[in-house]
């Protein structure tokens, strides 16, 4: 705590609400079973693949990922932070959310005014721009209150930004002219084995949009066991809520809450009281006081009984006198399994032991260093902060979207000899329960790419390694269900074939890939080149130096290709589309010669092309520059053969048709993909530069403009004259968060930068005006509603920043 604090200012670009203010029409599901937790999401709190929490701007802590790509919404009342205030002639004090439980809990509390209601006004502003966000406390305190929250997150960090940590930094000011008594209570219920699920072997089946899903049941209220104790030493002081456990498994560990001795301040305590009670064992002392009955009681809980701990920091303000008062939250929780014996580290156990007993050494070390991790923020954020080429919505959204790092159901585990910093992965979406699709993080990467990229080039080691694995085991393809269809049996995974996604949290991540059943993803004729594309974009972008990368990745190179290749069915050079969905466009037939996946082949082919030069310049074997060189000589004649035909199948004069064979004659806004991604890399143009510009063009003024107008994004697929080709179509009528920030980004490579942020800015708005902040979805329809929250290639935006800086 520090006098006359000199603090920071709230940033100009964050996203900002009135506290507890609601939502008239936020955007709801498309399909009736995807997850659909309303508006009230505010951004989460914790490390990456630690763990997170979530604070919505009604004040509560509603969001609980820790278990490792599980999902959790469900408000905690007795997770809180309450005030209490005193001129000497009157006291009053609110606990700081603006939702009352709905089962009678806590009844004796009372709680936060929300803004609007009966007195029309607002209570308060909660502004986010991650990895922080505020609370602005008014009118109804008399003095000045500001909570900050954060996690020790920032660029190129491989250490502090995988801490379980929440800091809550207050500052306090006396406006009046008479002393004030405050008092800043934080509680926390021990919810120590609650995050694992109940089910070890849940059953996989294929709901109603075709995707696997498999029950998560959270062993919510379940702390028997469970006991709290107060923790101190001559700087700190707070609790701990541990449990008493045989063995250390997944959910087993410990949360602590603490904050800063100080001579200046009371600091009071309560380490077991009931959350499910009236909260009355508190609260009376704490209303008419400021202060706690510093009881330390470590009875452990019986079954069925609910246990919570308490501190307060209690303190007077001067007239016009300014306190800094932090408080953190921070848990241990070790271990994540997926399937029943498959256990991994996290990544910040690299720094604390495995115990799952350092809850209190966590904090200790946030409570000594939060300062300097705060500076680490501002100095790696200020430079784009301060650019005044950028709009302030672009900022925002831009650091905004990185929430999804935190909350994405994402791991990281700890080191290993064959990974020095660990595996990590993101889920697709909380909808589609797996990890890094390939075909959507060839867009949503960026982010990772530019922030951390020894993180992004350890998610591309790990499909190297899968690509000449295989799975024989067969499976139901859940598209066919969806339409009506017998669904034919597919193989899980074919040696050779590029897998689609690094496999899901019930089974065994980064081993066992290709989760999703919703298509036969062996077919796909875009994932082979995807993986080609991004190892080539990783060693460049990440110093052009990495030769033992490429290396690492070269005999995967090789085979995906020439899977691929196998589907060339008429020997033209270029892979056909099948007629089925076997691409990221995954309910949308394409049939022969492909603009998307056509280009993407034409690029990739590029691509191996370039890295078959950096390898023989930095190999002195023989035998593997023979090596080289037929390959190099293989692709180039792929090449020259299938550029020829891609252009004289597909050009029509104004922009590339969707495909040689449907006789469809939709605009598809993402038919240059590859040569996208060609420009970008550096790499020949794979069309004529006047084409590619005409097509680009034709896409903003179709897909964008004359689509509703443009005021909701660019389709993936309409007519010249913005109407639907088939009005019942889903994925051609829907507007794609990632891929509109994808087109965006090659307006603006290609020369038209006010149109492509004009593109992303209204795509931005449909998001953080309409409820979906901090869980962006893969889709938005235009009757107000959306699909698959949470999703990987919305992180797209940082793309936009990266053609703009590059």
């Amino acid at each position: 705590m520090t006098k006359h604090y000199s603090y920071s200012k709230i940033p100009s670009c964050t996203w900002n609400r009135p506290i507890g203010l609601g939502w008239d029409k936020p955007y709801t599901v498309r399909y009736a079973s995807n997850i659909d937790d309303g508006p009230e999401h505010g951004m989460p709190l914790g490390g990456f693949g630690a763990g997170c929490i979530g604070r919505s701007s009604l004040g509560e802590f509603n969001l609980w990922h820790i278990d490792g790509g599980e999902h959790t919404f469900k408000s905690i009342p007795a997770c809180q932070f309450s005030v209490f205030e005193s001129d000497g002639l009157s006291s009053h004090a609110h606990a700081l959310c603006t939702r009352i439980p709905e089962d009678d809990t806590l009844a004796s509390w009372e709680w936060y005014s929300a803004s609007g209601g009966e007195l029309n006004h607002s209570t308060g502003t909660y502004h986010a721009l991650y990895p922080r966000s505020w609370f602005v406390y008014e009118r109804v305190f008399q003095a000045q209150l500001t909570c900050e929250q954060f996690s020790p997150i920032w660029a190129h960090n491989y250490q502090e930004t995988s801490y379980p940590v929440a800091m809550f930094l207050w500052s306090a000011h006396n406006p009046t002219d008479v002393p004030l008594t405050l008092s800043i209570m934080l509680t926390w219920q021990n919810m120590v084995g609650w995050f694992t699920n109940a089910l070890k072997s849940p059953e996989v089946r294929i709901r109603d949009d075709g995707s696997p899903v498999y029950e998560y049941q959270p062993r919510l209220g379940e702390s028997q066991d469970n006991f709290n104790q107060l923790v101190e030493d001559p700087e700190y002081i707070g609790c701990v809520l541990g449990r008493f456990s045989s063995s250390m498994q997944e959910g087993e560990g410990q949360w602590c809450i603490a904050t800063h001795k100080n001579p200046n301040i009371d600091v009071s305590y309560h380490t077991r009281w009931n959350p499910s009670g009236t909260g009355a064992e508190i609260w009376e002392s704490f209303k008419q006081y400021g202060s706690l009955s510093n009881c330390a009681d470590e009875t452990p809980a019986v079954e069925g009984e609910q246990i919570g701990a308490a501190i307060a920091v209690r303190f007077t303000l001067q007239p016009g006198e300014t306190l800094q008062i932090p408080f953190v939250v921070t848990w241990d929780f070790p271990v994540t399994e997926f399937a029943q014996g498959i256990n991994y580290y996290r990544r910040y156990t690299d720094f604390f032991s495995r115990s799952g007993l350092n809850a209190w050494a966590i904090a200790s070390t946030a409570l000594t260093e939060y300062q300097t991790w705060l500076s680490q923020i501002e100095s790696w954020q200020e430079p784009i902060l301060n650019r005044k080429d950028l709009p302030n919505w672009f900022k925002m959204a831009l650091f905004n979207e990185l929430y999804d790092l935190t909350c994405g159901g994402t791991l990281w585990s700890a080191q290993s000899e064959r990974d020095p910093i660990g595996q990590f992965a993101v889920l697709e979406s909380l909808d589609y329960r797996w990890y890094e699709s390939l075909d959507v993080r060839l867009y949503g990467s960026f982010a990772l790419l530019m922030l951390f990229p020894e993180l992004e080039k350890s998610v591309i080691r790990a499909f190297a390694r899968a690509i000449p694995a295989s799975d024989e085991n067969l499976r139901v393809i859940g598209y066919y269900y969806t339409i009506g269809a017998e669904s034919p049996q597919a193989v899980r995974k074919v040696a050779g074939a590029t897998p689609h996604d690094l496999g899901a949290p019930n089974e065994h991540v980064w081993e066992k890939t290709n989760y999703t059943s919703y298509q036969n993803c062996n077919l796909w004729k875009d994932l082979g080149c995807d993986f080609v594309l991004q190892v080539y974009r990783d060693f460049l972008f990440t110093g052009g130096t990495d030769v033992e990368f490429l290396a690492e990745c070269w005999d995967a190179i090789v085979q995906t290709l020439n899977y691929l290749k196998t589907f060339d069915k008429d020997g033209d050079g270029i892979p056909e589309n099948s007629g089925a969905p076997d691409q990221t466009f995954d309910d949308w037939r394409l049939h022969g010669v492909s603009a998307y996946c056509g280009g993407l082949w034409l690029a990739a082919l590029e691509a191996a092309i370039a890295i078959c030069e950096v390898l023989t310049n930095h190999t002195d074997e023989t035998r593997d520059l023979s090596t080289i060189s037929t390959q190099k000589s293989i692709y180039q004649t792929w090449l020259e053969k299938s550029r020829v035909v891609y252009q004289e199948t597909l050009w029509n004069g104004q922009y590339y048709k969707i495909d040689s064979k449907s006789g469809s004659d939709v605009v598809m806004a993402d038919q240059l993909c590859g040569q996208f991604y060609a420009r970008l890399l550096g790499l020949p143009e794979i069309v004529p530069q006047n084409c590619a510009s005409s097509a680009l063009k034709t896409i903003y003024e179709v897909c964008f403009l004359k689509f509703h107008n443009g005021k909701f994004g660019a389709a993936n697929g309409v007519r010249l004259d913005g109407s639907p080709e088939n009005p019942q179509a889903t994925h051609p009528l829907e507007i794609w968060t990632g891929i509109n920030f994808g087109i965006a980004a090659f307006l603006v490579k290609m020369g038209m930068k006010d149109e492509g942020l004009k593109l992303a800015e209204v795509v931005v708005h449909q998001i953080y005006n309409n409820g979906l902040q901090f869980r962006t979805p893969e889709a938005i329809t235009t009757s107000g509603t959306f699909r698959a929250c949470t999703y990987l290639r919305a992180m797209a935006i940082w793309l936009i920043y990266f053609v703009i800086t590059k």
